[in-house]
């Protein structure tokens, strides 16, 4: 197994030894930040051939609280499922685990088929930062984490933090290596809270959200290539398309495959918005499936092959946060040597923070 390096290597990972979060973080503020940058490149955070897969766990760390008189739907159908951009309602933070010092606290199931021993896992989370209120940048790279049944566990970001201002917005991506602690918890509900992100209202909108990738060995299941790649690219009026490439594949013929992509701010309804996988010099065919429109993907959901992950709240509209899972199958039915995954966008955008795919391989 080879994993690739993480970039600017500086986090730590310390557990809280309880709840006592105010006077537990005050102590923690000395740690050194992780550097800032408003476009990091994409490049493989990690990859390896072997019987298993990849999965993820996620979920947004903001709800609506009430629309504004341009909305066009009301808060709640909305977030059932209903049309919706972020820029027309006033956010607030969801507290699942009922305590008024881990604001912004959500959880999801992380599905590991039994047998497994995870390989690599990484905790990504962001959000934006001016909505109404003002969030310093200083605390973008902490975080705090609890596996099922345990206590919060503050990580740092142990990498490049993304992190991109605007006139009307600002937003960050983090990320960590959170694998011994996945590895030694399993399968479960993951509860994340603090993330930095802002609440309130803006024309550009608040999001916010996390996501938890973890890759797993497997020997009852078939030989696959994994890979996990990450970076913090805007895709907006200044850069409308973005690829990505993955050399030195061996997918046979008649392949299975999936992938997961990590995005922020993207806005239901606007269109044009698509993402498409070509096989070595076979066409390119276009990602989409019952959630997720092939002409609107980054449509503030969270699914996987079409179908709503598990996870509380489970909001189906989440107003500016996408963490999906994509059938790539019909792009590997004639193999290849390589894959290009290119994405697209109109006015407004939005941010890529990570990409993840499984495929079938031969050795």
């Amino acid at each position: 197994m080879r994993k690739s390096m993480d970039r600017t290597a500086r986090g730590v990972v310390c557990a809280l030894a309880s709840l006592a979060l105010p006077a537990s973080l005050s102590s923690a503020s000395a740690a050194p930040a992780p550097e800032e940058s408003p476009r990091i490149p994409f490049s493989e955070r990690f990859h390896v051939t072997q019987h298993g897969g990849i999965t993820r766990a996620a979920n947004t760390s903001l709800t609506r609280k009430r629309a504004d008189r341009r909305a066009a739907t009301g808060c709640a159908a909305a977030q059932r499922d209903g049309a919706g951009t972020n820029g027309r309602y006033r956010r607030a933070y969801i507290d699942v685990d009922s305590d008024a010092r881990t604001d912004g606290s959500s959880s999801a199931d992380l599905r590991i088929p039994a047998g497994s021993r995870v390989s690599y896992a990484r905790l990504y989370w962001g959000g934006t930062l001016r909505a109404g209120e003002r969030k310093p940048a200083k605390d973008n790279g902490r975080v705090l984490i609890a596996e099922q049944g345990g206590r919060y566990k503050e990580v740092l970001a142990d990498t490049l933090t993304g992190h991109r201002s605007t006139a009307a917005t600002g937003g960050f991506q983090a990320s960590t290596d959170v694998t011994e602690l996945v590895r030694k918890s399993g399968a479960g509900a993951y509860t994340v809270a603090r993330i930095n992100g802002a609440r309130g209202h803006c024309a550009a909108g608040a999001w916010g959200g996390w996501t938890l990738v973890a890759a797993y060995r497997n020997s009852k299941l078939p030989l696959r290539r994994i890979a996990l790649w990450d970076g913090f690219q805007p895709l907006d009026k200044h850069r409308r398309s973005f690829s990505v490439r993955l050399n030195g594949l061996r997918i046979p013929a008649h392949s299975h495959g999936r992938a997961g992509v990590v995005a922020y701010d993207g806005d239901r309804g606007r269109g044009k918005e698509t993402l498409s996988v070509r096989a070595g010099r076979h066409r390119a065919q276009k990602v989409g499936d019952s959630a997720n429109p092939a002409n609107d993907v980054m449509n503030s959901t969270i699914t996987e092959l079409g179908r709503q992950a598990k996870r509380r709240p489970a909001c189906r509209n989440t107003l500016g946060f996408d963490s999906d899972v994509f059938d790539i199958g019909p792009a590997l039915r004639s193999g290849g040597d390589r894959l290009a995954f290119r994405f697209t966008t109109r006015n407004p955008g939005y941010l890529l923070g990570a990409l993840f795919l499984q495929t079938d391989t031969r050795h």
